[in-house]
């Protein structure tokens, strides 16, 4: 078992590789090409900042927000060091691990890894809960150069012996402090003792907190730190809106926002509420899925398929979201329960002004939470133009812009009680294949119109409502707020949708 090992981290300055091209930083020539055929040529600064010291065998600590291109950040120098490894694939011992944690978040970094593993001649798998493990077991026997996994299903099999870890010669945690704010360190730590001690470990956050410095010190040997684009780091073109309302006007807004044409990111703060908006969202002709906990696997991977290509035009989700999906075109995140921490508001609005995209970030807020919002905003670092709106507002029109469209009830999405009729297995080797890549706009190479398990099916049910969905709402029409909170009062008529609930 390996022991607390010395720590002694150091910054290296970020600018000296900024314009150089992957191939000058020294990322193999397959990679590169496979890299161009999927349009990706320019890194990100993070991927110029940590490519140099990671594809030298160095650890590295690499702080960035997420959507700022982490993801090729660690898989280019994996792959790149297994690729001139004298070891061979052996049943059961996989030579790299990839710890993340949620599924979806595990299905795209596969998404991401698929071509380029496929290109270095590489076997992948990927290994979460909520479906069969007999696949992932065959998988592990077989023989895998890369394991892709949560730290739950993993420590599951190593417990049972089907996965041993002695031979991995590169481990890396990405959204290390999503981990550690999930409770999953101690099983984390548990894990990372079974890997050698000398194999490379990068480790990737967008923010360094006491949990995660604990793994930094008793894991990483004289790591180089590398911060580009920080969670507290503002977006530019990420504009920032609290809507103050009336309890009676949560959901007439809420409908009149998801309405318009593109695709909306709606946050809850409870499984309760994300199923109950999600319902009152298609009662009244809004194309809406949800995703949390209490979904099976299956219907999470066909909610995320819906909302992905378009036949749900709004996803209703809990925090499990907020790191875990990645999803290009999100150009309107809705905050329609404020979070309780500041960390929690960054990475959700992170969902949307991806790769220097612009996005509009949107937060309700009840005249009992005005002292939360203030707080939160002021922790998150942002300030946002703070505006008393009710139903029919003229500023919902100029935040989200564009002819709100109505779905018959046919072509709605069926309930998600639904989902729970469907099979809760699947496949438990590399999925995501059609999905977008994890790495803020820099895609896989695939096309990203099929769902993590390859399925095109829309809805909780699996149906195709894809005759609603409207066009994309185009980003340059967003109206910018200022930096000063303002207050102002709206003399429009209300809309004619009246609430049928609190969403709670």
């Amino acid at each position: 078992m390996a022991a607390s090992r010395p720590s002694t981290m150091s910054t290296v300055p970020t600018t000296r590789t900024t314009d150089a091209s992957f191939a000058d930083l020294g990322v193999p020539r397959a990679l590169v090409d496979t890299l161009a055929a999927a349009g990706i040529n320019k890194p990100f600064p993070i991927q110029s900042a940590t490519l140099p010291d990671s594809l030298a065998g160095r650890d590295v600590l690499g702080r960035g927000r997420t959507g700022s291109g982490k993801t090729y950040a660690f898989l280019l120098p994996m792959l790149a060091r297994l690729a001139t490894s004298s070891s061979q694939r052996r049943p059961n011992r996989p030579r790299a691990l990839i710890l993340a944690p949620t599924r979806e978040l595990a299905t795209q970094i596969e998404a991401s890894l698929a071509p380029l593993a496929r290109a270095m001649s590489m076997r992948t798998l990927t290994v979460f809960g909520g479906v069969r493990p007999g696949p992932q077991i065959q998988g592990l026997r077989n023989g895998v150069d890369i394991v892709i996994a949560c730290p739950g299903r993993l420590a599951d099999h190593v417990q049972t012996g089907y996965a041993n870890l002695d031979a991995v010669e590169v481990t890396v945690l990405d959204e290390a402090d999503h981990m550690a704010d999930l409770g999953f360190l101690p099983v984390v730590r548990r894990l990372l003792d079974k890997t050698p001690r000398n194999g490379q470990r990068l480790l990737f956050s967008a923010t360094l907190d006491a949990g995660v410095d604990v793994l930094v010190k008793r894991f990483l040997t004289n790591p180089v730190t590398h911060s580009v684009d920080s969670a507290q780091s503002p977006i530019a073109k990420m504009t920032h809106h609290v809507l103050h309302l009336r309890k009676e006007s949560r959901l007439p807004v809420l409908v009149d926002l998801t309405a318009a044409p593109g695709r909306t990111l709606v946050f809850t703060r409870t499984k309760h509420g994300a199923k109950a908006l999600t319902r009152q969202l298609n009662a009244n002709g809004v194309p809406a899925v949800e995703l949390h906990g209490n979904l099976s696997q299956n219907a999470r991977t066909r909610n995320l398929g819906a909302f992905t290509t378009g036949t749900a035009t709004t996803l209703v989700a809990t925090d499990i979201a907020a790191r875990g999906i990645h999803v290009d075109d999100i150009n309107l995140v809705v905050h329609a329960d404020p979070p309780v921490e500041h960390k929690a508001y960054l990475h959700r609005s992170g969902r949307t002004a991806r790769a220097g995209a612009e996005g509009t970030v949107v937060t309700l807020m009840l005249d009992a939470q005005v002292s939360d919002v203030r707080d939160l905003t002021r922790k998150a670092g942002i300030r946002p133009t703070t505006t008393r709106v009710s139903v029919g507002d003229a500023l919902l029109r100029k935040i989200a812009p564009g002819e709100r469209t109505f779905a018959q009830a046919s072509a709605l999405p069926k309930s998600s009680e639904d989902n729970r009729n469907g099979r809760s297995g699947g496949r438990g080797g590399a999925g995501g294949r059609g999905g977008r890549g994890g790495s803020g706009g820099q895609r896989s190479g695939r096309s990203g119109a099929k769902a993590s398990n390859g399925t095109s099916r829309g809805g909780s049910s699996g149906r195709s409502s894809g005759s609603v969905a409207p066009s994309r709402r185009a980003p340059s029409g967003r109206s910018r707020g200022g930096s000063t909170p303002v207050y102002s009062s709206s003399s429009h008529s209300a809309a004619s949708f009246s609430s049928s609930g609190r969403g709670r």
